[in-house]
This record gives structure tokens, sequence and C-alpha cells, in this order.
């Protein structure tokens, strides 16, 4: 069975940084399209970042210049670097995996709640 397991989360202050961990149980690891979501209270799951096999990435323009995401296929792990932290970042922040769009190799994380405020 496929775990995704996060790491990292916490409470920041404003304009302070966390990285965030997430290993997969996933023997082809490499090959799949990994991602961080967040869910603030009362809002939808929205899309972070994410990355591709090939390390092409996207992300959300609202962490734009803030966030990076980077992945370590030998360890089957995917971070997520994130710096100058605002309050609206705060929510649980889930990862993804999915072997390809509309596979139903598609994969979550339990979730790792952050918190930014003074």
């Amino acid at each position: 069975q496929v775990q995704l397991v996060e790491s990292g989360g916490g409470l920041v202050q404003p304009g302070g940084s966390l990285r965030l961990s997430c290993a997969g149980s996933i023997s082809t690891f490499s090959i799949y399209i990994m991602g961080w979501y967040r869910q603030a209270p009362g809002k939808q799951r929205e899309l972070v970042a994410i990355m591709t096999s090939i390390g092409s990435t996207n992300y959300a323009d609202s962490v734009k210049g803030r966030f990076t995401i980077s992945r370590d296929n030998a360890k089957n792990t995917v971070y997520l670097q994130m710096n100058s932290l605002k309050p609206e970042d705060t929510a649980v922040y889930y990862c993804n995996a999915v072997e390809r769009i509309g596979s139903k190799y598609d994969y979550w994380g339990q979730g790792t709640q952050v918190t930014v405020s003074s």
C-alpha cells in the first residue's frame, strides 16, 4: 500500500521559513508528478507547487518567488521550502503523487499544519 508521509509543519512568525518533506513508499517514485497542495479553513484545496518527473515546476502565483519545490528521487522524497511566510499561508499542506494526469495511481498524504502567526 502506497503511503505519503509529510513532516516539517509547525508554527512560525511572519517572515519566517519552514521546509516541508514528503516521503513516499512508491517503488517508481521518480516517474511520478509530485505536488504540494494546501487547504485553509473554509476554503477549497488549492495547488501550491508541482514538479514533474523531468524537473519542470509550476507554482501558484501567490507563492512564486517565496516557495521552492524540489525532489530527491534516491530518497523518494519531495520538499517544499517556504520562505517569507505570510499569515495567509496558514493551512494544512498536503503532498500528492500522481503517475500522470488522469491516472488512477493518485495518492495523498495525511497533511501537515502550517500556521503563520505572531
